[in-house]
């Protein structure tokens, strides 16, 4: 930690003060938490939206008109990151193509903001105005988290279709192309090695990237073998080996947990816990919760084979992941919210904390939500940052993640591109 915390600070005192005509804004006393390293009574200063230097306050030269916020005795870590949501396709407990709107999207990501979550890679389902939305997201100020999106969910069922759906998508430059190889507990259809790896070689012909749906050992070991980029879920059917450590960490692809998934399969065959917290409740709509609490849904989760089976689905994802995370594999956090039920920027909180069951560190947590998670998305030294030159999306916390993970929770601001954000 001492060497990453001196090439932080070599670096900001690389960088001067920046010369332009924009006041910048700097933060005095926290605590950072960035990555590996963490540095006591710093000082941040952000100009044009990213941030221009970052170190121990008494060695990082503050401009003389800039703009001092006091976060004294506080916490500040990047932005977090949502490897794996969906964003648009949902209004309360209705999902389908024909809800979505930019209204909608735009509605989502303030969401996430507000919890912290600065940036969402949307696995599937994005439409034309996440594209826009994306593209128009460097170029001013943001009230709303970032999106990273990926277009439809591809589904050909030869190779010569896959080839197509590839090339047809590729115009739009999706940050992954997304596909499914599952078969829903052996009740659908599972997508064929050969239609996979097509998908695979025209995306990489494409210069773009793929990341799977899975949920078998085997399955994965057929893609990361296919030249797959992004694994997206747990892999649930039984415990990993070290033949798939191999190949995640031969390639460095990264393994998206989405424990929260599973949960929510299940979790409402009786009143979850989270109904009555706090954190969850100051941004649900209340009506929603009056719906899951209906006593006929509930047995009817009860009695759903597949919920049940999910349920024993997660012991074994959050065993694997321990596994993965012990043997250097990089993780991602990720949640699959979105859909209805899978409540956006609360159950990243929710999914913080399943990692911390499964027995990662509070310091893996937050890497694996921040700067890890940039790495997966090829974003590192932009976003999961607070280095020189990265984009300044902060959380401002009243207590020590580091202490405990659940402090995450204890936001007391959050900044996108160095603008503080209404709550």
């Amino acid at each position: 930690m001492r060497k990453a915390l001196a090439v932080l600070v070599g670096l900001c005192l690389l960088i001067p003060p920046a010369q332009s005509a924009s006041r910048a804004t700097v933060f005095l006393g926290a605590r950072v938490v960035d990555g590996g390293a963490v540095i006591e009574d710093a000082a941040i200063v952000v100009r044009d939206g990213k941030v221009a230097a970052v170190g121990p306050r008494g060695k990082i030269q503050v401009p003389a008109d800039a703009e001092k916020v006091d976060v004294a005795d506080k916490t500040i870590i990047p932005g977090m990151i949502n490897a794996h949501g969906h964003v648009g396709e949902t209004v309360g407990l209705r999902s389908g193509a024909e809800l979505y709107s930019e209204e909608n999207v735009k509605r989502q990501l303030a969401l996430y903001a507000r919890y912290g979550i600065t940036s969402v890679v949307s696995l599937g389902g994005d439409q034309e105005a996440a594209f826009r939305l994306r593209d128009a997201q460097d170029k001013g100020t943001l009230d709303r988290a970032r999106i990273f999106p990926s277009g439809p969910v591809l589904s050909p069922a030869t190779p010569e279709e896959a080839r197509m759906q590839v090339a047809a998508l590729a115009p739009q430059k999706p940050d992954f192309v997304k596909i499914r190889v599952d078969d829903n507990l052996g009740t659908a259809p599972k997508m064929t090695p050969e239609v996979y790896r097509a998908v695979i070689e025209e995306a990489h012909r494409q210069k773009l990237r793929v990341a799977a749906h899975l949920y078998y050992l085997d399955d994965a070991k057929g893609l990361l073998k296919a030249g797959v980029d992004f694994v997206a879920h747990s892999i649930r059917d039984k415990d990993v080996d070290d033949e798939l450590v191999g190949l995640l960490k031969a390639k460095d692809v990264c393994v998206c947990p989405t424990l929260m998934r599973e949960v929510s399969t299940f979790v409402y065959e009786s009143e979850p816990a989270f109904f009555a917290d706090p954190f969850f409740l100051r941004d649900v709509d209340k009506s929603l919760l009056d719906q899951l609490k209906d006593p006929k849904r509930q047995e009817g989760v009860r009695a759903s084979k597949s919920a049940q089976q999910y349920k024993q689905s997660l012991v074994v994802a959050q065993r694997n992941l321990k596994r993965l995370s012990d043997a250097g594999v990089r993780i991602a956090m990720g949640t699959d919210s979105g859909p209805a039920g899978r409540f956006q920027g609360y159950f990243e909180h929710e999914e913080l904390r399943l990692m911390a069951e499964a027995g990662l560190s509070p310091r893996q947590i937050l890497a694996a939500a921040t700067s890890d998670a940039a790495r997966c998305l090829k974003a590192d030294g932009h976003l999961g940052s607070l280095r020189p030159g990265a984009w300044a999306d902060l959380v401002v916390l009243a207590k020590n993640p580091l202490d405990d993970v659940a402090n995450a929770r204890a936001i007391e601001s959050v900044w996108l591109a160095g603008a503080k954000l209404a709550r």
